[in-house]
């Protein structure tokens, strides 16, 4: 297992609208990608900084997991960081025969059509991970590859 790159940086905000303005002014950054994912019951915008993002995530549901964290954590701040890896099947498998805390066991579908999979905060230093499979960039690695 190789990590490619920092894909993201996951930020829980209470008020998505708000966040992205405080960007825009504080940094002159453009939102890059916006989505809803319902399955995790969060509003996404992605801010490009680089080749990285900075994704800005807001509840949906009372009941997701990045509104537990912001009642935990008393309000906004860093949620998880995500790492670029080529193969997520096989780096879960690495993973797991390596004894680490897989809060997904299989890889699921994220935003931007990628593959994700998160790892546990007690594994990891204290840091949610987020593995994160971009199919453009794997279809790429492959084309030089052959």
């Amino acid at each position: 297992m190789l990590l490619q790159r920092i894909d993201h940086v996951g930020y829980a905000v209470e008020d998505l609208e708000a966040a992205i303005a405080h960007h825009e002014r504080r940094y002159g950054a453009t939102v890059a990608h916006r989505e809803r994912l319902e399955a995790d019951g969060v509003a996404e915008a992605l801010i490009a900084v680089g080749e990285s993002y900075l994704q800005l995530l807001e509840p949906t549901r009372d009941d997701s997991p990045v509104a537990r964290w912001l009642e935990r954590n008393g309000g906004p701040g860093v949620h998880h960081i995500g790492y670029g890896v080529a193969d997520l099947a096989a780096t879960l498998e690495d993973l797991r025969a390596q004894g680490a805390r897989l809060v997904d066991e299989h890889p699921r579908p994220g935003s931007r059509g990628c593959t994700v999979a998160f790892l546990h905060p007690k594994g990891e230093l204290g840091v949610l991970v987020e593995l994160v499979e971009e199919p453009a960039l794997t279809r790429a690695a492959s084309d030089t590859a052959g």
